[in-house]
């Protein structure tokens, strides 16, 4: 008499299901990692061990030739002022993130803040954090 039963468990793992779930998380992260992009002009930003707030509305950034740009859109220095209000128009707590290359003088950075100053703009200085 066979007294054993019929559904015997095979002690093998199937690793299918797992590779699928790796690929699936892998392609995830790529695509994700692709749509996260910084600003696209080339800054040296200053280092400091403090962090910057991540809320902004306008980006403002000087390179080193100085060319002013807001919001990657290359302006004119004697149209920067317009350019920004024009920006920040609408909003109800306006901020603006001041984007300096580090060997820029400290004169272009104050006149951006003075441009957010006499407006009543919030600004925050970008800095590379160590």
């Amino acid at each position: 008499m066979n007294l054993r039963g019929r559904n015997k468990v095979t002690p093998e793992f199937n690793m299918s299901s797992m590779t699928d779930i790796v690929f699936l998380l892998l392609i995830f992260f790529m695509i994700a990692s692709t749509l996260v992009s910084a600003e696209a002009i080339d800054l040296l930003l200053p280092k400091s061990s403090s962090k910057t707030t991540q809320t902004k509305n306008v980006s403002v950034s000087v390179n080193k030739d100085l060319q002013y740009f807001v919001d990657l859109k290359q302006v004119p220095k004697n149209q920067l002022e317009a350019v920004v209000i024009e920006k920040v128009r609408g909003s109800d707590s306006p901020t603006i993130t001041i984007r300096s290359d580090q060997d820029v003088d400290l004169k272009h950075v104050v006149f951006i803040m003075d441009i957010a100053n006499r407006n009543k703009i919030k600004s925050t200085l970008a800095v590379k954090s160590n």
